[in-house]
């Protein structure tokens, strides 16, 4: 851990901004050179101009190819475009902008020329597809700006289809390529306006009271307001800060936006474990200056930059680990929802703990294991067959009250409303209800850990085949399951080994050279150690081989 993990950034922890954005332009990448080639992961593709990873000829070549795809696919309805408060992303948005308005797209930015968030961005996507056939021309999709979580000094550039969702590896492979392709032609292919006359000709759309004013009906405000829940809304310097007041002024709750700072320096953060600025709201070190404010509120959270994921604070509990608090959403939602349906699964990712498919068991409903990326759990959501989707990572989404879809992609907003409709039904906080699953399931002991791995070595972690685990034991448990592939369909991308009481998944970083480790015990914190150590001696052996 850095020594100064959880500690208010200082001038040499923050990015240079000129810098950025002079790189942002001025430095054009080699795309047969994969550290600066378009690749979309599991959120987009993200990377820094000052690596000539996320520059301004990536997102002409991108958005040119997003185009081209949406255009073979038949859509010919509006483009919804949204971006965070990253510094990489205003320039991203323009340039994005200006390839829509010259290829004569009909692109519509925020009326109010602010920030949005993805789930509202979704959220604009399938109101205006409800009810349209899979085939209307008239379809919509959208692109988010945003490298979520990640440092100052990222872009991140994201497409999501009709289905309002992250778009699959089909799509995203074929934009991908398409755009490395017009790169590699010195982008001849790329038609473009002006920024003025592409600001001039955008259509405009009102994001944020559109979807403020439909909360209603996936959270139960008003039981909320009537039972006064004191909230603290940290928005962390993202995109959420404007939508946390005016929920707070539409729906007259008691709520503070904590710190409606916006800087895309992000100078007022507390660096997290590594030392670095991440926005990530499931981190007790990114989230030190909330925490010291816990006991103003009856429910605090916190969002990533682009809104997606979610951080619940209570006064009791402290910050709540991302699985706890999904257990305890799951319960809380599938024992107050009367109106969905009474099939409606509940989704997880193989990495997410092993408490939900408890809690799951308990319900009498069925489990949707999937492998990482909330694109999964889109067709589910879309149909109502699956009522929750929910990653490890603090991302989530549910349906609307009545049983119908509310977004396909995460939600942080909703999810950190919740926390305050939990509280004001139940009158017991998250964290309080979280205990009583402990004393009914079992205490999990859960952590990630990374371990260094150079792309040969990732690439054979990927292909990993369950034969190729030959020890019978992990941990002193002997070996149940040893998959590559999740559940409910799909590869992991990795590998998944479980036991009686535990179980660990590694699966190689798309970004960094490094292989990540998940591991869960419900035996407590010194067997998940053991897991961990015997899952690193088992991966390490494998990858050795040749």
């Amino acid at each position: 851990m850095h020594p100064r993990a959880g500690q208010q950034a200082l001038e040499e922890d923050l990015v240079d901004v000129d810098a950025l954005l002079d790189a942002y332009y001025d430095l054009h990448p080699d795309a047969t050179d994969p550290d600066q080639a378009v690749a979309f992961g599991t959120s987009g593709h993200r990377g820094s101009s000052l690596d000539t990873a996320f520059n301004e000829d990536h997102i002409a070549a991108t958005t040119q190819a997003i185009v081209e795809y949406r255009a073979a696919q038949g859509i010919r309805g509006p483009l919804f475009i949204g971006r965070d408060t990253h510094a990489l992303s205003r320039p991203a948005f323009d340039t994005a902008l200006e390839v829509l308005v010259g290829n004569d797209v009909a692109v519509q930015v925020d009326s109010l020329d602010g920030y949005t968030p993805t789930p509202a961005v979704s959220h604009a996507i399938l109101v205006h597809n409800r009810g349209r056939a899979a085939n209307d021309p008239g379809r919509a999709d959208g692109i988010v700006v945003t490298p979520s979580h990640n440092p100052p000094r990222d872009g991140g550039f994201k497409y999501n289809p009709p289905h309002g969702g992250p778009a699959n590896t089909d799509a995203t492979g074929w934009i991908a390529d398409r755009a490395n392709q017009l790169l590699k032609d010195g982008l001849r292919g790329v038609r473009r306006h002006g920024r003025q006359k592409a600001l001039q000709d955008a259509g405009r759309y009102d994001y944020l009271h559109t979807y403020v004013k439909d909360l209603p009906s996936v959270v139960d405000i008003e039981a909320i307001r009537r039972a006064g829940v004191r909230i603290g809304a940290d928005p962390l310097g993202g995109a959420a800060v404007d939508y946390w007041a005016e929920i707070g002024e539409m729906h007259d709750l008691d709520l503070t936006v904590v710190n409606p700072e916006v800087d895309p320096r992000w100078s007022f953060m507390t660096l997290d474990r590594d030392g670095k600025i991440r926005m990530d709201c499931s981190s007790p070190w990114a989230m030190a200056s909330l925490l010291e404010k816990r006991d103003e509120y009856d429910i605090a959270t916190g969002n990533d930059a682009d809104a997606d994921r979610h951080g619940i604070v209570t006064p009791d509990g402290g910050l709540m680990n991302a699985n706890h608090y999904l257990a305890t959403a799951i319960r809380y939602l599938f024992a107050h929802r009367p109106d969905w349906p009474a099939t409606a699964k509940v989704g997880k990712t193989v990495v997410s703990s092993s408490l939900i498919d408890r809690v799951v068991g308990s319900l009498g409903r069925e489990l949707f294991e999937v492998p990482v990326g909330f694109k999964w759990f889109v067709p589910g959501l879309i149909d109502s067959s699956v009522g929750f989707g929910g990653e490890e990572s603090a991302g989530a989404s549910f349906l609307r009250r009545d049983g119908s879809v509310w977004t396909t992609d995460k939600d942080g907003i909703i999810l950190a409303l919740l926390a305050s409709e939990i509280l004001a039904v139940t009158g017991r906080s998250p964290s309080t209800l979280h205990q009583e699953l402990v004393e009914e399931f079992g205490a999990s002991a859960y952590a990630r850990t990374d371990a260094p791995a150079d792309r040969a070595q990732k690439a054979k972690l990927k292909a990993l085949s369950p034969e190729q685990v030959t020890a019978s034991e992990l941990a002193g448990e002997p070996i149940t399951a040893a998959i590559t592939e999740a559940p409910s369909g799909g590869a992991i991308g990795g590998l998944k080994v479980s036991t009686e009481s535990a179980w660990f998944a590694a699966r190689p970083s798309g970004t960094e050279d490094i292989y990540k480790i998940y591991a869960e015990s419900f035996r407590g914190d010194e067997h998940l150690a053991q897991v961990q150590e015997a899952a690193k001696s088992l991966v390490d052996g494998v990858l050795a081989n040749d």
